[in-house]
């Protein structure tokens, strides 16, 4: 094998990487999932709609600091709001956001067990 038959090889395999937007995006959505009360909240809200108040009973961490988590979970395109009258109720966004968490809390859960990994 000669060196030059690596080169389109590699070009063949640039053309399936995401683009820079793409990855900067992907960077913040993990980088975002890498605190344990977001990524809890994460898992709350990926079984659907709770409200603030709700989600500070659950987790057991103050309102500031749950809303302050909401708050950079929103920006970082994980979770939408909608309000109902003066409550807001927050969601994981999308079944794409709901399977990352999913399958982090899987993987850890595996790794934990030492369980076989699926392919």
């Amino acid at each position: 094998m000669y060196a030059r038959d690596n080169v389109a090889d590699a070009n063949d395999l640039q053309q399936h990487l995401p683009s820079d937007e793409e990855v900067e995006a992907a960077t913040d959505m993990l980088r975002m999932l890498a605190d344990g009360t977001r990524l809890r909240l994460m898992c709350l809200l990926s079984t659907g709609e709770h409200d603030v108040t709700t989600l500070v009973q659950a987790l057991g961490v103050a309102r500031p600091a749950v809303s302050q988590h909401l708050g950079k979970l929103r920006l970082a395109g994980l979770v939408i709001m909608r309000r109902d009258g003066r409550r807001a109720l927050y969601r994981a966004r999308g079944g794409h956001v709901r399977r990352l968490v999913s399958e982090v809390i899987q993987a850890a859960s595996h790794r934990v067990t030492g369980a076989p990994e699926h392919d």
